[in-house]
């Protein structure tokens, strides 16, 4: 059984910072796919940002330049670095380890999701 360990959600205000991590356990294979989705009441579940093995990353064009992502493949554990950060991200955060296509993620294993609130 895979399992994702996420830690990191919080609640604060309109343009301060969070920082997420996630480490995975278990049966997955390599090289692989790490990264975040999130969903907010009401919305389908959406890409965030994911990373290979190899280090090739893909972000959302709502988080470009605002969010950070990086792994580390000895430690199997993904990190999303998020600054400047508005209501609308204000959502559950997902984690996940799968395979890819380019930038096309599938067979996802999911964490259990971490609560981000930003509100003032």
């Amino acid at each position: 059984q895979v399992r994702l360990v996420e830690s990191g959600g919080g609640l604060v205000q309109p343009g301060w910072s969070l920082s997420l991590s996630c480490a995975a356990s278990g049966r997955f294979f390599s090289p692989n796919a790490m990264g975040w989705y999130r969903q907010a009441p009401g919305k389908q579940r959406e890409l965030v940002a994911g990373i290979t093995s190899r280090g090739s990353i893909n972000y959302a064009d709502f988080v470009k330049g605002r969010f950070t992502i990086s792994r580390d493949n000895a430690m199997n554990t993904v990190h999303l670095q998020m600054n400047s950060l508005k209501t609308e991200d204000t959502a559950v955060y997902y984690c996940f380890v799968g395979a890819n296509s380019g930038t096309y993620y599938y067979n996802h294993y999911w964490g259990q999701g971490t609560q981000v609130t930003v509100s003032s």
